[in-house]
């Protein structure tokens, strides 16, 4: 059972009280709350509405038919901690200077410390048609659980054509996931025999297929030995589902260009929740919310009593999963320095890491930190190339890494 709150309500208004308030219980929000809880933190409270829990790296092997939806389900109330407060309900305000977090039911939560957890938002409108698109007429994303198996249908059932695989411009979670659904499509019709019927044309955002020039090349001679058309600098900005047709911007030249394809596979764009980057605790530097961190310590710069991870932070590395699992051990210990009234020493280094599903059963694991520097953690294995290891990594050993450690604290 959860222990009682630390204190009384900390000002008029105010409906409760706790030392810890996490917003968010994804990925970021419980392996904080975990390892808080294992580090003798009796009074956390989790801000969540949902219900379910997603594993979502997952999702890209659901849409390439590789692993069934329900491997990456679990149950809100499996993961949460013990002895940590599960408040069922949506943030929607928070006040850092009076310390408070509003809810969407109009509750005032006061905190002591904050962990802001709660991941980014999914801009289905802002590609125009898309939305209205989504889910028929060949058009899906692994990006919603829903989706996911219906890109499989797709995939499957396509002999012929013009396949679309795109992304926005911006940061995204897991900036590979647009690039691996197209590899593992192609792999799965040059098996069928079917690939040379199949015009695969991979719409990314960026000068270079990867940011790191070693994983680079790797996808380049990927997407080569596919035959897929790359477009760099290229982005959808535009969806017909009637027609299926989507317009492709090339911001380089400023050309358009119209596609009429068979299947389309999309990813929206995606920016901080809006009740973020319209509150204090926004990046001015960022155009799309994202909270404002110290890249070392991970505490705002203006409000020491919060603290950023995963998605949301506003800082220069990828959005992953494996970056909150280097990023969560770091927040625990500059919070819990600042409750006794000592300075973050803690310093996180950016690292980050992307598993690059190239085909059925192989996989790139690109690891890397702030530099962009590689940072491999598998000693005497090179991860960059091509590994049947690696996919069943991915496949099998992540996942249970995932829910058995990271979510317990233990990873």
């Amino acid at each position: 059972m959860p222990t009682a709150p630390s204190s009384s309500p900390a000002a008029s208004g105010v409906s409760a009280h706790h030392q810890v308030v996490v917003i968010g219980g994804g990925t970021a929000g419980i392996t904080v709350a975990a390892r808080l809880r294992r580090a003798g933190l009796r009074d956390i409270a989790v801000l969540e509405p949902s219900e379910t829990h997603w594993y979502q790296p997952l999702w890209t092997l659901v849409g390439g038919g590789q692993a069934p939806l329900r491997a990456a389900l679990r149950t809100e109330a499996e993961v949460m901690p013990p002895g940590v407060r599960w408040l069922r309900e949506s943030a929607a305000a928070v006040d850092p200077a009076a310390r408070t977090v509003g809810t969407a039911s109009g509750r005032t939560i006061s905190y002591d410390r904050l962990v802001l957890a709660p991941g980014l938002s999914l801009d289905w409108d802002g590609i125009p048609g898309l939305a209205q698109a989504l889910g028929h007429g060949g058009v899906s994303s692994n990006y919603r659980p829903d989706l996911a198996p219906l890109t499989w249908d797709f995939i499957r059932r396509m002999k012929s054509g013009t396949a679309l695989f795109t992304m926005p411009s911006g940061p995204v979670k897991c900036g590979g996931a647009p690039q691996k659904i197209a590899y593992l499509a192609a792999d799965y019709w040059r098996k069928r025999g079917v690939l040379g019927r199949i015009r695969t044309i991979l719409v990314l955002p960026e000068p270079a297929m990867f940011k790191v020039p070693v994983f680079s090349k790797a996808l380049e001679e990927t997407a080569r030995r596919y035959g897929i058309e790359v477009r760099l600098q290229s982005e959808l900005t535009q969806v017909d589902g009637a027609a299926r047709q989507a317009e492709i911007v090339d911001h380089a030249t400023g050309e358009k260009e119209t596609v009429r394809y068979d299947l389309l596979h999309a990813v929206p764009p995606q920016h901080a929740p809006r009740w973020v980057a319209d509150s204090p605790l926004a990046d001015p530097a960022s155009p799309f919310g994202y909270a404002k961190a110290d890249r070392a310590t991970l505490q705002h710069p203006d409000f020491p009593e919060v603290f950023s991870i995963g998605d949301v932070a506003n800082l220069p590395t990828s959005k992953t999963g494996a970056a909150i699992r280097k990023q969560a051990p770091v927040v625990v210990a500059n919070l819990r320095a600042g409750l006794r009234g000592r300075p973050a020493t803690a310093r996180y280094d950016g690292y980050t890491s992307c598993p690059l599903v190239t085909a059925r059963h192989k996989m790139l694991l690109a690891e890397f930190d702030y530099d962009l520097e590689p940072a491999p953690s598998i000693p005497f294995i090179d991860t960059t190339k091509e590994r049947t290891d690696m996919w069943f990594l991915k496949r099998y050993g992540l996942p249970q890494l995932y829910f058995k450690g990271m979510l317990k604290g233990l990873a």
